[in-house]
């Protein structure tokens, strides 16, 4: 299934709608709530038996909940749409075809069960496969309420500053290699165990 018809030039206009206030799930971060609590919500200790468990948990939900979308074609008639082309990195692999849902990324909620992004790595055939889940919210829109920088499950988020490649204003995400194995690490940003090389493959 060729899916190549990505929309070019993405513009953060396209993301600075207001953020809509909602109610939060348990694992759910809000960008006006993630500070509030004990003081202790911002502690990270040193990795620990427990963060094994936890890092499985996280990829057992974002198995669960982006199992169906190991077929782009309902991701994108959830509301996903494909963007950036195919990512990739000089040495440290790449991430892939990245599908946005606009909507998600600028509801000002991180939720593990819903990811703003699905992540695909371009196979021979044309076809699209299911690689990750990524989460992602702009730095000004969480920094309004939140001195730390965001977590999810446990997982400190990575900071993209800007000017990026992408052409967004500065923003954290977190990548979630629930479908590929990474010797980087199960949330590191790039996956040498991921190619671009086929994703022109089926242009006419």
């Amino acid at each position: 299934m060729g899916m190549r018809k990505f929309v070019p030039g993405l513009q953060y206009s396209l993301f600075s709608l207001f953020i809509a206030a909602g109610a939060s799930l348990p694992g759910t971060v809000t960008a006006d709530s993630a500070n509030k609590g004990s003081p202790s919500h911002h502690h990270h200790p040193k990795p620990s038996p427990q963060y094994h468990d936890r890092t499985g948990e996280f990829v057992k939900i974002v198995r669960d909940v982006t199992r169906r979308y190991r077929d782009p074609a309902v991701a994108i008639a959830d509301g996903y749409v494909e963007q950036f082309g195919c990512v990739s990195g000089s040495h440290e692999g790449a991430m892939g075809v990245h599908l946005v849902n606009f909507p998600l990324v600028v509801d000002g909620v991180l939720d593990p069960t819903k990811p703003e992004l699905l992540v695909y790595e371009p196979q021979p055939n044309g076809d699209l496969k299911l690689v990750a889940a990524d989460y992602l919210i702009f730095s000004a829109d969480w920094h309004k309420n939140n001195p730390a920088p965001p977590e999810l499950l446990g997982q400190l988020f990575h900071l993209f500053e800007a000017p990026n490649r992408f052409g967004l204003d500065m923003f954290y995400t977190l990548h979630v290699w629930a479908w590929r194995e990474n010797p980087q690490g199960t949330f590191a940003n790039w996956n040498p165990n991921v190619s671009c090389d086929h994703f022109n493959d089926d242009a006419s």
